[in-house]
């Protein structure tokens, strides 16, 4: 019972990191490869504040704020780059951001992390069993959910499809694609935030190998996987992926085993994403309008 809900617990959290990339990624056509930072940076925000004693709403409006705020300094410069140059600049960020965490031992204590992160506590009611953290993490994925949808069928949305499409014409139509495409990192880097202020509270310890290019690759495969640019789609990939890894947490392996399975994981996920890449870049679920 208690892997079974691991497992959902896990998939909502992811789900909203999913949802968050595939804002950026699926609807505007941002391939941002530091998307890890932003849900590293609500973690250590959340976890630094709590464990000062700050009151984990406070430090949940504080971490949401900060991941935007600096997905907001980012997209300044880096927007101003196209295609592969913007997503060279995510990826330079995301390791400067994971260096950061590793070396700033005063702050983060380094590759020791932070252990004894308390959990989350609100209106007086704490969520310290699985079953609680279960409703905590289902309740937020369906908000996640709604408030993206709204976005993503508002004027905005459909600005945010017409840049990925063309940004040539929807600048010709007189939109200033470049201040469209800093709220769609605003707002996927808050989402991020949020999924990373869930993981940590989860897991109560973090430590800076936890937010790898690894874990980017991980969101990336879930995104395409499920059909970037969708509103089911992170769902559906988060379900297939973390359900997978997971599961073979549990697995009874012999432990000589142990030290191969990572990097064989890494190798089949990379390749299953070259291969959706190629043979079925729309993913499980197809994007409304595209044919073949």
């Amino acid at each position: 019972m208690d892997l079974f809900l691991h497992l959902w617990i896990m998939i909502f959290i992811y789900s909203i990191f999913a949802m968050s990339l595939n804002l950026e990624m699926g609807y505007t056509g941002l391939f941002n490869f530091g998307h890890i930072a932003f849900f590293g940076i609500g973690a250590y925000t959340s976890a630094l504040l709590t464990l000062h004693q700050i009151p984990f709403a406070l430090a949940f409006v504080v971490a949401l704020v900060a991941s935007g705020f600096f997905g907001f300094l980012l997209s300044i410069p880096s927007l101003r780059l196209r295609g592969d140059y913007f997503g060279i600049a995510t990826l330079g960020f995301g390791e400067i951001l994971r260096m950061v965490f590793q070396n700033e031992v005063w702050l983060t204590k380094g590759p020791m992390g932070l252990p004894g992160i308390p959990k989350p506590i609100l209106f007086s009611y704490r969520f310290a069993t699985l079953p609680q953290y279960l409703l905590l993490t289902m309740g937020l994925t369906i908000v996640t959910f709604l408030i993206l949808r709204i976005i993503i069928r508002s004027p905005l949305g459909r600005t945010l499809r017409g840049i990925r499409e063309d940004e040539i014409v929807l600048m010709a139509l007189g939109k200033n694609a470049f201040h469209f495409k800093i709220k769609s990192v605003v707002i996927g880097s808050v989402f991020a935030g949020l999924a990373g202020v869930l993981w940590t509270h989860y897991t109560t310890f973090i430590s800076p190998g936890d937010f790898t290019l690894s874990e980017t690759i991980l969101v990336l495969l879930i995104v395409v996987l499920g059909g970037k640019g969708t509103e089911w789609g992170p769902l559906m990939g988060a379900f297939v992926l973390i359900f997978f890894q997971e599961s073979l947490r549990f697995l009874k392996l012999p432990t000589e085993w142990g030290r191969y399975l990572a990097p064989l994981q890494q190798m089949i996920f990379g390749g299953l994403l070259i291969f959706l890449m190629i043979y079925r870049p729309e993913g499980l679920i197809r994007e409304k309008g595209e044919g073949r």
